[in-house]
């Protein structure tokens, strides 16, 4: 799916306002939000944080910058913007919001997170917090549809056997939740074609 930022940008507008999106109703689950940032480095990225060993859940794992709704958050939207400030210095403001993907559960630690698309036009230096976050990586979106990069796998948990994905890039896996909202957005594009 060759295409430049500003058609997946459009595309991604299109598609997320075409459909109901999934809500999860609130209840005993933590409350969490992440940013899916789409940069462009002469084609379209999509922008992943890897986690440190010494953060309190998914050690050394690569997610999407974002976070736990804080009570101060006036907004999923919100928390997901704070997040991405404090863990890769990417400023609210350089973020265009172009919509919000199905919310995703997690089953081994209890969240349910509200995934939000957005564009990052302007260059913008990461800076890893260093305690949550190791680095920032940026993946192009080309490498990301490629069938190479992708694989599911049946995991049993509690007696409930579900497919668990998995994107692989350069040595790096991106898996659980993360791969859950990426396959989820990738679908969704597809659908368009």
């Amino acid at each position: 799916m060759g295409m430049t930022l500003d058609e997946l940008v459009g595309l991604t507008r299109a598609r997320l306002a075409a459909r109901a999106r999934r809500v999860v109703p609130p209840g005993p689950l933590v409350r969490a939000s992440v940013l899916v940032p789409l940069v462009d480095r002469g084609e379209p990225c999509v922008v992943f944080a890897k986690r440190t060993d010494q953060v309190g859940t998914h050690k050394g794992q690569i997610s999407f910058p974002g976070g736990t709704l804080d009570p101060t958050d006036p907004s999923l939207l919100d928390a997901a913007l704070r997040e991405c400030e404090e863990e890769v210095g990417l400023p609210r403001a350089a973020v265009e919001t172009l919509g919000a993907l199905d919310d995703q559960e997690t089953f081994a630690t209890q969240f349910v997170i509200t995934p939000w698309v957005g564009v990052v036009r302007e260059r913008v230096v990461w800076q890893p917090d260093g305690a949550e976050i190791e680095k920032v990586i940026e993946v192009p979106f080309a490498a990301l549809t490629a069938p190479a990069s992708f694989r599911v796998e049946q995991w049993e948990r509690d007696g409930v056997v579900r497919p668990v994905y998995f994107f692989e890039h350069q040595g790096e896996t991106i898996w659980g939740a993360t791969a859950r909202i990426l396959k989820g957005y990738l679908d969704l594009l597809e659908d368009a074609r």
